[in-house]
């Protein structure tokens, strides 16, 4: 229970009075009440003695609330309660509101069925609320009678007329009371032009304990740190609330992330404007004009560094690449996630991090490589927490236990439902001791009938992206569309144990009369896997597919589909359909089972955090359909203005074209 007794309330009141007399410039006209209080260092007003306190509870027919009442035995009143409110009740002047601003209806009107009854509870305030405000600056103070604690204390609500919120909420009149001297302080920590410096008993101790909130971060405690930092920074005191944002970056928070005073600062710029801007670039309805409250007092050479880096963040080629030992691993760590080694990734930075070297005694973490599109996946807010507990910066302390890997090392995550429920079809291609890098020149190699010279336009990886990124740009500009070419967009990376991957997430339907697997041309000098899965789909058409070559020429295969089983060549024990597919088969179980077994078959596995969260390098890989044979009819559509309309004919084996 806060102590709110007269002694509580005493030195509270008399330190709040100094400062403000403290921070009054000299040559400044005031009124002769302004005066005197300054010349007393006193902002209240004599204390009411009992018997006038017990006319007011009379006269308002209520008991007036514990903290309230011991104030008024301080002070009858009280001036410059925060920023805005000029001249506080006291016995004479408390009244019941009783909707007297009408805004009861306004509030009332706006609510509808959806509102919560916090909206429906602080709309009655206007009916029911005992008005404290006498002078202030169109901002109302109420004391809720209805809204009671264990202690006996009213809620105190707070609005203003230019807030586009509900009113706030403070538990008590003394926990109101404190949060007005906060704001007082607030408003007075930038010196302004005339007036004294602003430096008294409490910024000296608040500046004391954000030094030692500092160290404390960097040592690894930032629970208590940031808790120190909040104090600190609702005080308004420098420095405070650009620490504390580097910890709640750090913990996924980007709402009103600014890093102020220490983003314009040429010591912390390369560190902390490139998470800024990538939170700005992120949400393309922002207009950079905004930047300019951001980087206001910023000199030239940290403004041109900004817009730099906002164009590199978003045509992303933004690299993070701090120096020293730590700047090396980051390299490493960059290496493994852009072929999908996430949780190798993290593992590198985490080690590294006691190596890590702060830019200045007021940066308090790695922070730039939640901007580098490789290594920002990478984040969430369990490493986050692991990050900020981690000793460093020449600090020391107990690190903290590693959180778990991200990803399962196996096949059989992508039985599972994706978000929403939607459980999607997928194909990949598995080749065995071949580097990521030599996947684009095995699959845009061919026809898809074995024969050379097809796709070799494919045969170069995109910068790392993500997969909805690449698809779309395959698809910008392109005005062809042909029923018999299936060429898709597939991210590549490493699947474990020596094998690369190639995974398509959303591949075209699954045509069987024409389908050509790539296993073969892929698995020249060694052995290549290709699976093309649709199980969840209705019964009629569900699909899983399984081809596995070596050295150019398939060993075997089987598809089944709509409940019919196709194979070829002799299949191993542990892959036989029959294990996995029955009349009355569940699909998403059958499925689970057969990316097990392949998985253990073949010692592989496809990392999940990168495929779902991350960037990887893609390419175009040859057609998995064959081209129509003689006769056979297709479909082209051509898209964009004079363009041919959509042409629908047979095949001429001659010269490859559609002879309708």
């Amino acid at each position: 229970m806060t102590d709110t007794t007269t002694c509580a309330w005493r030195p509270f009141l008399l330190r709040w009075s100094g400062e403000w007399a403290d921070c009054q410039p000299a040559d400044e006209t005031r009124s002769e009440e302004e005066e005197a209080a300054r010349r007393a260092r006193w902002l209240g007003f004599p204390p009411a003695p009992e018997h006038r306190i017990a006319a007011m509870e009379e006269r308002l027919g209520k008991r007036m609330p514990p903290s309230y009442r011991e104030f008024l035995k301080i002070s009858d009143g009280w001036r410059h309660a925060g920023g805005f409110v000029s001249l506080l009740a006291g016995t004479a002047d408390a009244r019941w509101h009783n909707n007297e601003s009408e805004l009861a209806d306004d509030f009332e009107e706006y609510l509808d069925e959806d509102a919560g009854p916090q909206e429906r509870w602080a709309a009655g305030i206007w009916r029911r609320g005992l008005q404290l405000d006498v002078e202030s600056d169109i901002t109302y103070v109420f004391l809720d009678p209805e809204d009671v604690d264990e202690n006996g204390e009213w809620a105190v609500y707070t609005w203003a007329s230019w807030w586009a919120a509900p009113p706030d909420r403070y538990a008590s009149f003394f926990a109101f009371m404190r949060a007005m001297h906060r704001e007082f302080h607030s408003l007075h920590a930038e010196q302004r032009d005339g007036e004294p410096p602003f430096v008294n008993d409490t910024t000296r101790k608040l500046d004391a304990q954000r030094e030692e909130a500092r160290l404390e971060a960097l040592r690894g405690g930032w629970e208590r740190a940031g808790e120190v930092l909040d104090e600190a920074k609702a005080y308004g005191r420098p420095r405070a609330a650009g620490l504390r944002d580097q910890i709640r970056r750090l913990l996924g928070e980007t709402y009103l992330v600014s890093f102020e005073h220490l983003v314009t600062d040429p010591r912390y710029a390369p560190e902390l404007l490139p998470p800024l801007l990538a939170e700005h670039a992120a949400h393309s309805y922002r207009d950079d004009s905004a930047l300019k409250f951001s980087l206001r007092g910023a000199d030239e050479d940290v403004t041109s560094l900004a817009y730099t880096t906002l164009a590199q963040v978003r045509d992303g080629t933004y690299r993070y690449r701090p120096g020293g030992p730590f700047g090396e691993a980051v390299e490493r760590a960059r290496e493994l996630a852009r072929w999908g080694d996430t949780d190798g990734a993290w593992q590198t930075l985490r080690s590294a991090l006691p190596l890590w070297e702060p830019l200045g005694p007021d940066h308090l973490a790695p922070l730039a490589w939640v901007a580098d599109p490789l290594l920002a996946p990478l984040l969430t807010p369990e490493r986050g927490r692991e990050l900020l507990s981690t000793p460093r910066g020449g600090q020391t302390g107990v690190r903290p236990r590693p959180t778990a890997g991200l990803d399962p090392g196996n096949l059989a995550w992508l039985a599972e439902p994706g978000p929403g429920n939607d459980r999607a079809s997928y194909r990949f291609v598995l080749v065995e001791g071949v580097e990521p890098e030599e996947l684009p020149g095995r699959l845009a190699f061919g026809d898809g009938e074995g024969n050379e010279g097809g796709g070799g336009d494919g045969a170069v990886l995109s910068e790392p992206m993500t997969w909805w990124e690449a698809r779309n740009r395959s698809l910008r500009g392109k005005r062809e569309f042909s029923s018999y070419d299936d060429r898709p967009v597939m991210a590549v990376g490493r699947a474990g144990n020596g094998w690369s991957f190639a995974f398509d997430a959303d591949p075209a339907p699954f045509d069987r009369r024409r389908f050509s697997s790539p296993a073969a041309t892929a698995s020249t000098g060694t052995r290549a896997v290709v699976v093309w899965s649709d199980l969840r789909a209705d019964h009629e058409e569900a699909l899983f597919h399984l081809s596995v070559a070596q050295d150019g020429a398939e060993q075997y295969a089987f598809t089944c589909e709509g409940g019919e089983v196709q194979r070829s060549g002799r299949i191993p024990p542990a892959l036989d359909p029959v294990r996995f597919f029955g009349d009355a088969e569940d699909g998403a179980e059958a499925e689970r089972s057969l990316l097990e077994a392949v998985a253990e078959e073949f010692t592989v596995s496809l990392p999940r955090h990168a495929l779902t969260n991350g960037r990887l390098h893609t390419c175009t890989t040859r057609s998995w359909t064959r081209p129509p044979g003689e006769g056979e009819t297709y479909t082209v559509i051509r898209a964009g203005l004079g363009t041919a309309p959509l042409a629908v004919g047979e095949w001429d084996a001659d010269n490859g074209r559609d002879g309708g």
